[in-house]
């Protein structure tokens, strides 16, 4: 059994997803990030960045427990706990890798504090404009990379459920479809895997709804 430590979020879904993906069995042990749980010490010693998700696999290796945290590695170690959507020839597993470090190093966080200075309720213009325009050129990016192939490494992989999640929120950040084809078609050949539905799906309502609250703010000011 894996222990999931969890709250939703991209990067929370990123696990979930590869979870249902790939059949493991898991449970959710909830991190409520608006309560201060991801600095608790129980947290702390399997995350030490604070930061969520984490995960305690039972059976690690030598038959061990072993905790993970940064999503990245995470997907990494499921892949070669599951032998699949992580390949394990090297130039394949290389060009995933790529894209997988693309996402933790570049989409999500631009993306995270394009949302962040989008729905503060005091207005700094430099930083949107900043982090909203480093985002689209970052969906550039993706749409050229998709262009030449289906999903980011060519086949399905840990990569593709990396940044999956990190552009659900593409509307909120002014992201048109029509300027990016390719990244949209990836985007709903994705989401329509069921795998991706359920994992995606954990948490959603609530995430949800702290969004409308974002949102509710930025139209009142």
């Amino acid at each position: 059994m894996i222990d999931l430590h969890f709250w939703p979020t991209p990067n929370g879904w990123k696990i979930t997803i590869m979870l249902e993906e790939t059949g493991l069995p898991y449970r959710l042990v909830p991190v409520d990030i608006g309560s201060g749980g991801q600095d608790t010490p129980e947290f702390r010693a399997i995350s030490p960045n604070g930061r969520m998700p984490a995960i305690v696999d039972a059976e690690g290796p030598g038959g061990e427990p072993i905790g993970i945290f940064e999503s990245g590695a995470i997907l990494q170690y499921l892949g070669d706990r599951a032998g699949a959507f992580y390949p394990p020839e090297r130039r394949a597993r290389t060009q995933v890798e790529e894209w997988l470090f693309w996402q933790c190093a570049g989409l999500g966080p631009m993306a995270g504090q394009a949302a962040h200075f989008r729905y503060r309720e005091e207005r700094i213009d430099y930083a949107l404009n900043r982090y909203v325009n480093e985002t689209k050129r970052l969906y550039g990016v993706l749409d050229k990379r998709l262009s030449e192939a289906e999903h980011v490494a060519g086949e399905y992989s840990i990569a593709d459920m990396a940044i999956w999640p990190w552009t659900r929120g593409y509307k909120g950040l002014g992201i048109d479809p029509a300027e990016f084809p390719n990244f949209y078609r990836w985007f709903k050949q994705v989401g329509a895997r069921e795998a991706v539905q359920r994992g995606s799906a954990i948490g959603k309502d609530a995430f949800a709804e702290s969004q409308r609250k974002m949102i509710k703010q930025e139209v009142a000011r």
